[in-house]
């Protein structure tokens, strides 16, 4: 399927765009969009949707490190053992779709879920590092050349940035952007500014004890009385700070206040916070408080139980809250990568991942929110030594559910050892694109970056037709 707009020709015209000097710009204007011209169905859809797309809403389920795309949604049963490793392959709901053994539940319910087997990333997307892999699927955009990527360096808005400028908050009292528990590399908003940053939980619901979100509660000695005595002399100050912003931060600061009071004194918000009401019996269908323990000097020594941070994200979205990334760290698999899925990664995903889809569709939001699980790249073809799979940005996979994407669908595929896309190639700025298309976002929107030059939201890319 190919874009039709003028300045949406993909990704080998990005670097012309870029030369678009500033007053060609401003003439096209800060706020004007390029578009995205879809075909057939997408293009009616995307009329026929405009209005429905302010209460969709997005969970990315971020699943950081590189998860193994070759022993969970692409399974190769007939490669040598060197290459398909230690699992083997079952069938699912759908005829002629496999995954690994060892995601049994996903597998009963592949007709409510899809998968992308084609992604890959492209040269010109840089290193297959952690960092510039998490800012290229969470951004569209390589990572600051020389940068630290270990750090939260980001020089183009994420795409929860991205929704939060675009369509605001869809409840008053709540956040538009959330990150659980906090941000990684590829969530900032970049050059949009501090007020378009995500809101993080801070606290972590994988924790034991009772989940309070940081700076959500009053101190005892803060009653709503001096809060507004409070908030009286922060507005007595205004007049002080619109002489010393020089820079725009202070009017995002401003908007963070009101947010941060608005929450402060929201019943919404504090029940939507409250992991601690929900019943026992959906805490535990999520995974209640799943720890895995592994083999002393194993590569993942503090895999975290993220049934608890789902279900937060489920909560959130109910609530109102427009998009929630949910950090699944770690799939770093260099060593040991087979006794790591089997006792750590892959049953708590299995059942945590099922149990969302199941519970969004009982509440009715499943056609509402579009969920994506997907990391930064996938895992090497060859087992190596330490009976590990290293980066391998050359194939990956994304399941899909949720809001128009049909379930049961496997969209492109890998060659016979899962190293490169056999046919239908995708990108991580498709994906990304099916997201904006989802909440009916224009990602031919240009923003100014901080030396002033115009930006789309996205470099290139399609909505995945496919999905649809």
């Amino acid at each position: 399927m190919a874009g039709s707009g003028a300045l949406w020709q993909g990704c080998a015209e990005f670097s012309r765009r870029q030369t678009i000097d500033r007053r060609g710009f401003l003439k096209v204007g800060v706020v004007g969009s390029a578009g995205l011209s879809l075909a057939g169905l997408l293009q009616h859809e995307a009329l026929a949707g405009a209005a429905a797309s302010r209460e969709r809403s997005v969970i990315i389920l971020w699943m950081a490190g590189g998860p193994s795309h070759l022993d969970m949604w692409d399974p190769k049963p007939d490669a040598p053992v060197e290459v398909r490793g230690e699992f083997g392959a079952i069938g699912t709901k759908v005829p002629g779709i496999q995954l690994s053994e060892m995601l049994p539940m996903s597998a009963r319910l592949m007709d409510k879920w899809s998968i992308v087997r084609s992604l890959h990333h492209r040269p010109e997307d840089g290193p297959a590092d952690h960092g510039s892999g998490d800012q290229i699927c969470l951004t569209g955009y390589p990572a600051a050349p020389n940068s630290d990527q270990s750090t939260l360096e980001t020089i183009h808005p994420s795409c929860g940035a991205i929704v939060a400028e675009q369509l605001g908050r869809r409840h008053p009292e709540l956040p538009a952007n959330v990150v659980i528990p906090r941000m990684i590399p590829g969530t900032n908003s970049a050059y949009l500014g501090a007020a378009y940053k995500p809101f993080e939980t801070g606290a972590d619901p994988a924790d034991a004890g009772p989940f309070k979100v940081r700076n959500l509660q009053m101190t005892p000695e803060l009653t709503i009385g001096r809060l507004g005595d409070r908030k009286q002399l922060l507005s007595d100050m205004d007049r002080l700070r619109g002489r010393l912003d020089a820079a725009g931060q202070m009017g995002a600061w401003n908007r963070f206040e009101q947010q941060a009071m608005d929450m402060l004194t929201s019943e919404a918000a504090q029940r939507a916070f409250d992991l601690d009401a929900e019943p026992r019996a959906v805490r535990e269908r999520y995974g209640f408080m799943s720890r895995f323990v592994p083999k002393p000097g194993t590569c993942c020594s503090s895999l975290p139980a993220w049934s608890q941070r789902v279900l937060l994200a489920r909560r959130l979205i109910e609530a109102g809250v427009r998009i929630v990334t949910v950090n699944m760290r770690f799939w770093d698999t260099h060593e040991a990568n087979f006794d790591a899925l089997r006792r750590g990664h892959l049953p708590p995903f299995d059942k945590v991942y099922t149990a969302l889809i199941e519970d969004l569709q009982q509440r009715g939001l499943l056609g509402s929110t579009l969920v994506i699980a997907w990391g930064e790249f996938g895992r090497s073809p060859r087992v190596n030594g330490k009976a590990g799979r290293d980066h391998w940005p050359g194939a990956f996979n994304a399941a899909l559910a949720g809001g128009r994407v049909q379930g049961g669908r496997v969209v492109g595929s890998s060659d016979a050892i899962g190293a490169a896309p056999k046919d239908s190639p995708k990108t991580p700025q498709d994906v990304l694109a099916t997201l904006y298309h989802h909440l009916g976002i224009d990602p031919g929107k240009y923003y100014q970056d901080n030396s002033g030059r115009p930006i789309p939201v996205l470099p290139c890319g399609e909505p995945i037709a496919q999905l649809f």
